[in-house]
């Protein structure tokens, strides 16, 4: 994982390139064009997004500066990449929502508990599971809404739980926690 806290909504940004159909801009100077037409042309938008003055946004445009620090040019890659051809984006992700699904893989820590007080000791599972689109919408509708990493966790382990750990019904009363991710990538 790349250390960040927002680790599912990561995991579904790093997804969604596989759909695009022009390759997102490569240069700084083309990235900063880039993040400026997505905010409407707000540079301290852009400059809060980055984590750098906006100063730095004007300089990077006009080509004072073009070789950013390792830290910008990930989070210039990162942002380009969350903004870059929105239709296209809509369009898989509500493909995914409404026929498709999304394709889980993932090395966490999951723990249960079970009726009647048991309870298994929890334990790093390497697991990849198929999403229905329902699931895939729910995901997709809490990142939307700005969900934080510990309610993306929730939805997720809800989707594990129904459609893994209970098996289509089985295990009624089992209850999943999805902690501790290793690793996790999404498909859709």
């Amino acid at each position: 994982m790349n250390g960040t806290v927002e680790e599912i909504t990561d995991a579904i940004d790093r997804a969604t390139p596989a759909h695009f159909t022009q390759t997102p801009p490569k240069t700084p100077q083309a990235q900063m064009r880039a993040l400026v037409k997505a905010a409407k042309g707000d540079r301290k938008q852009v400059a809060a997004r980055l984590g750098i003055d906006p100063n730095t946004v004007r300089r990077y445009l006009t080509g004072k500066l073009r070789h950013p620090r390792p830290a910008l040019r990930e989070a210039l890659a990162r942002e380009v990449g969350r903004v870059w051809q929105p239709g296209i984006r809509r369009r898989a992700r509500k493909q995914a929502a409404t026929a498709g699904g999304i394709t889980v893989e993932v090395w966490a820590t999951f723990g249960y508990t079970a009726p009647g007080g048991t309870t298994d000791q929890a334990r790093l599972r390497h697991l990849t599971l198929h999403l229905p689109p329902s699931w895939a919408g729910r995901l997709f509708a809490a990142q939307d809404e700005g969900a934080d990493d510990r309610r993306m966790r929730e939805v997720m382990a809800e989707a594990f739980q129904e459609i893994y750990f209970k098996d289509g019904g089985r295990n009624e009363g089992l209850e999943v926690a999805f902690t501790d991710i290793r690793a996790i990538d999404v498909k859709f």
